[in-house]
């Protein structure tokens, strides 16, 4: 019996992958609503449980792919890889219209451009100061501190090395989780009560999973709107990260 259900597991590896993955977001997402109490949110606890994940797959096997590398558990690097990430990054910013954006009005598209390129700047600068001097690692590290879906993105398109983009994603992860818990402390500080100041606040820090969190502990029906430019930051990112950020970080740090 064992022996046929380790041949079963081995043979439905893509079916292994999406069982685990289910069960370790529907664990988040219950630690998130029981224990947190909806202040972290279960996206990112899942992020960090596949961390953790890969971090003990690469110490147990020696090798280079995380827990991808157990046999049993290969599925998740195909459920995992570029194909699938993608489409999930396409299925998020998919109903998104440039003509919403534009009537949101220019403070949303400057705090779009603020919201990018500050947080770039920061991650970068944290690289280089940790003795990254490429312009691949700059790059996908400094996309990190934009999202971490943006940072693995980046990394990916770059052909960053697989522990630089694991920091990029570590990054994002650490700022998805400042913004859920920090959200409700400054709502009322700096007036974050009115759908103009969601989508503001949702262009100024973008991380999908931090704002909407951080959102529903203030006030629920502010969600929408900061998700709304929350989703565009995301695609830009996707687009600049590649692109427009790399060439110039290539330019800063020709090495």
């Amino acid at each position: 019996m064992n022996e046929r259900l380790h041949q079963a597991i081995l043979s439905d590896g893509l079916l292994v992958g999406f069982a685990v993955t289910g069960v370790v977001m529907w664990a988040s997402y219950w630690v998130s609503t029981h224990v947190t109490r909806g202040r972290i949110h279960g996206s990112a606890i899942a992020v960090f449980v596949g961390l953790v994940m890969a971090y003990v797959g690469g110490v147990v096997t020696g090798g280079k792919n995380g827990i991808a590398d157990i046999p049993s558990l290969a599925g998740i690097g195909l459920l995992g890889g570029p194909m699938l990430r993608d489409f999930a990054i396409v299925a998020t910013a998919y109903g998104a219209t440039f003509q919403d954006l534009r009537r949101s009005g220019a403070a949303v598209l400057v705090s779009l451009s603020f919201g990018l390129v500050v947080p770039f700047l920061c991650g970068g600068l944290v690289a280089v100061a940790f003795g990254y001097h490429d312009a691949v690692s700059i790059t996908t590290i400094g996309c990190g501190g934009v999202t971490y879906i943006v940072g693995a993105v980046t990394g990916a398109a770059l052909g960053a090395k697989s522990e630089v983009i694991a920091l990029s994603i570590a990054t994002g992860l650490v700022k998805a989780i400042a913004v859920m818990i920090l959200t409700p402390a400054i709502a009322k500080r700096i007036g974050l009560n009115n759908p103009h100041t969601a989508m503001v606040y949702g262009g100024l820090l973008g991380t999908h999973s931090g704002v909407g969190a951080g959102l529903a502990a203030t006030d629920p029906r502010l969600v929408p709107y900061g998700l709304m430019v929350s989703t565009f930051y995301t695609g830009f990112g996707c687009l600049l990260g590649p692109s427009a950020f790399y060439f110039l970080t290539r330019i800063a740090f020709p090495v």
